[in-house]
């Protein structure tokens, strides 16, 4: 059996449940290829106690999107044969309040396209089958919409929902690779928000580009609003737009 993509709507229903109980459990914390976005990095971070620069230089690499150009961070794995996450014991997640957008949205995936005349935003879901995940054999049912809830992806999506369109913006404006000290700040404002901060504060990178001052007051101690306002340095300092 291969593994399957399914179109489902919102109010579809599916059978699937990952708990201790299911024969592979922790399974699909093998294999790693994960990667992070932004706010993954700001939850886990924060749920860890480490400042952004400890958690990406001990449990992230970055390399350079083939497609992008722009810097792309993913969980570094502890096992080189198995490729295992570095958050998996075997009770479970040890950062499960936290975990990744990819994580929580299993077994579902998300795609969103924008209507270039409109702006409106329209999302599509499809179920991912896969030969070794036991979990569809569970009893329990869910509509798509449901587990969205259940899961706490919606604001995941929302603030992902911004990183694409970052980056279909520096595609269409800026293709091709980035200079080192541009792909540089891009991650230091998404991504090492304490730095950032730091920089923020203490240089007068406010002053470069237009922000609103609640927002900006809100980022000295909130990390979402700091990473709103990262966003917006890279749209209109690194992108001029």
């Amino acid at each position: 059996m291969n593994e399957s993509l399914v179109p489902i709507k919102p109010d579809e229903r599916f059978r699937f449940a990952c708990t201790p109980e299911v024969a592979c459990f922790n399974e699909c914390c093998r294999d790693l290829n994960q990667f992070l976005y932004p706010y993954d990095v700001l939850r886990l971070k924060k749920g860890l106690g480490l400042s952004s620069g400890e958690f990406l230089e001990r449990y992230t690499i970055q390399h350079i999107g083939p497609e992008s150009g722009l810097p792309v961070v993913a969980l570094k794995a502890t096992d080189p044969e198995r490729l295992t996450c570095p958050f998996v014991t075997e009770k479970g997640c040890r950062v499960y309040p936290d975990r990744p957008s990819s994580c929580r949205i299993y077994p579902l995936m998300r795609a969103i396209s924008r209507n270039r005349e409109t702006g409106k935003m329209t999302e599509r879901f499809m179920l991912l089958t896969e030969p070794h995940c036991l979990g569809f054999q569970a009893p329990k049912e869910q509509t798509v919409r449901q587990w969205v809830i259940d899961q706490d992806i919606a604001v995941y999506n929302r603030i992902n929902d911004r990183l694409m369109e970052i980056i279909s913006l520096k595609n269409r404006l800026h293709p091709g690779a980035l200079d080192l000290e541009t792909r540089r700040r891009f991650y230091t404002a998404l991504y090492d928000l304490d730095e950032f901060r730091n920089r923020l504060f203490s240089h007068p990178l406010a002053n470069k580009f237009e922000v609103d001052p609640e927002k900006l007051r809100a980022a000295e101690t909130d990390d979402a609003a700091l990473l709103e306002v990262g966003i917006e340095y890279v749209k209109k300092v690194l992108l001029n737009t």
